[in-house]
């Protein structure tokens, strides 16, 4: 049975769509996206086990770093192994994690929660989030962007699905607990319940995607693909070169400063965005905007860090990779300083600017595996990916940490101002003019890093390109 995860057992047959491949992938990602709603239950895991934030925190901490860690160790073996396995690896880690982290609430052991849900879970993530990439990329050279948009924009949207559902959970397993109260905390047993329900339910959902997924045949082309004309674009190569090799060029590690300054601004204002906007808009030590307002905004930030993912991604297959992260990171420069010097003026027109960043925080995410392919070919994109993302993990560390450290300079929480922002907000605009400077100086890469000729055009099962096949 388990012979049917093996990489010769999918591939794809003639004529087989890839329109079918996003929707697996997007199982996955959609289901791994939960790491986002983690806030969703903090304070009634803060409640049950008699701590404080910061050793709840570390939960979500651990699991991103973890995230990162295990994509770049396991990278060359999802490469090997092919996304049926590595996607089937993730779902049995992702579930585990659940399930020990279940036993850790019931038990009340918080090492047993850092183990399940940090440990095992962040495992799964990372195997997950990258075991669909290299795939995807091969099933869409002429479109790599908007075919990684479409499923990267799942685990930026995987909050707004886990949070009303957790809640939800929450006040079926624990009558007493208010979905709607922000103060309101459900019981211990609701969470053990919780984790278990979601621990299963998206073990299930994830075998959508470990059964349907397909990698191309050898000498299978789109229809009408020239692969010429891509070849053409600046910085798209029609070499490979191989994930060893690629962490030896200074491209990589430009791409690495870049993805971790875009990563590292975002998720500044993703930690901190329920109280920023109540902050930025307190006066007298009141604030203008309610609780359930601040929800709101965060829920909107996910929707436009989702929808980021995708509408940029694409529009980099347009204009190139170079030029979009030019956007994100030289444009972003000036949206951080509108915000820190005009933010407070206006409610929407704080909004709109804090939307805008986080669809460039969401569209880095999912146009890196794109521009990864451009300079280092198909050969072991995903393994790359897996490296570049500890970019991730630094920065899941890094962003928090210095917003956190200017506010708790600043004053107490809830007692604070636009005016305690702005030392921070000015340091993002200094973390993204390094990036920029990073993505303005990354060339391609030399040809000394390229794999051997007889082995460009080869796919990682080792089967020569033939003629081209047409497909969907």
């Amino acid at each position: 049975m388990l012979s049917a995860l093996d990489r010769r057992h999918t591939v794809a047959p003639p004529g087989y769509s890839r329109w079918l491949i996003p929707p697996a992938a997007l199982a996955i990602h959609l289901c791994i996206g939960q790491v986002y709603a983690t806030s969703v239950y903090k304070n009634s895991l803060i409640a049950h086990f008699d701590t404080g934030q910061t050793a709840i925190g570390v939960i979500f901490s651990i699991a991103i770093v973890m995230l990162g860690l295990s994509a770049a160790v396991a990278g060359t073996w999802v490469e090997a192994n092919g996304p049926r396995k590595a996607m089937f690896v993730s779902a049995c880690f992702w579930a585990a994690g659940f399930l020990v982290g279940a036993l850790g609430i019931a038990s009340k052991q918080l090492w047993l929660l850092y183990l399940g849900y940090g440990v095992l879970g962040g495992i799964g993530l990372g195997i997950g989030y990258i075991s669909p990439v290299s795939t995807l990329i091969k099933w869409f050279p002429d479109r790599p962007g908007l075919a990684t948009g479409l499923a990267i924009m799942g685990f930026g949207g995987g909050a707004m699905v886990a949070s009303p559902l957790s809640r939800q959970l929450l006040s079926f397993y624990d009558p007493g607990y208010d979905p709607s109260n922000s103060g309101s905390t459900a019981s211990g047993s609701a969470l053990v319940w919780l984790f278990v329900t979601l621990g299963i339910g998206y073990f299930v959902v994830m075998m959508f995607g470990v059964f349907n997924v397909r990698v191309p045949a050898a000498d299978w082309r789109p229809a009408g693909f020239d692969p010429a004309k891509v070849a053409a674009k600046p910085l798209v190569t029609t070499a490979n070169v191989s994930a060893a090799n690629a962490v030896k060029t200074r491209s990589f590690w430009l791409l690495w400063v870049v993805l971790f300054c875009n990563v590292t601004a975002g998720i500044g204002i993703l930690e901190q965005a329920s109280p920023m906007i109540q902050d930025f808009f307190r006066d007298n030590g009141t604030s203008a905007v309610s609780v359930a307002a601040a929800g709101g905004f965060v829920g909107l930030l996910s929707l436009f860090n989702m929808a980021g993912r995708f509408v940029w991604s694409s529009t980099s297959d347009v204009i190139g990779r170079k030029p979009i992260y030019v956007v994100y990171l030289g444009v972003g420069m000036v949206l951080y300083l509108l915000l820190a010097l005009v933010g407070q003026t206006a409610t929407a027109l704080f909004v709109l600017l804090a939307c805008v960043i986080l669809s460039f925080y969401g569209g880095g995410f999912a146009t890196v595996p794109a521009y990864l392919r451009d300079l280092f070919g198909t050969f072991e994109v995903g393994a790359i990916h897996g490296r570049l993302l500890t970019a991730w993990s630094a920065a899941g560390v890094a962003g928090p940490l210095i917003v956190n450290a200017f506010l708790d300079a600043q004053g107490e929480p809830g007692t604070l101002t636009a005016g305690a922002y702005r030392p921070a907000l000015f340091t993002m605009v200094g973390v993204l003019a390094v990036g920029l400077v990073a993505n303005l100086l990354i060339r391609p890469v030399p040809q000394r890093f390229h794999e051997p000729a007889a082995g460009r055009d080869e796919l990682a099962d080792g089967q020569p390109v033939a003629a081209d096949r047409s497909g969907s």
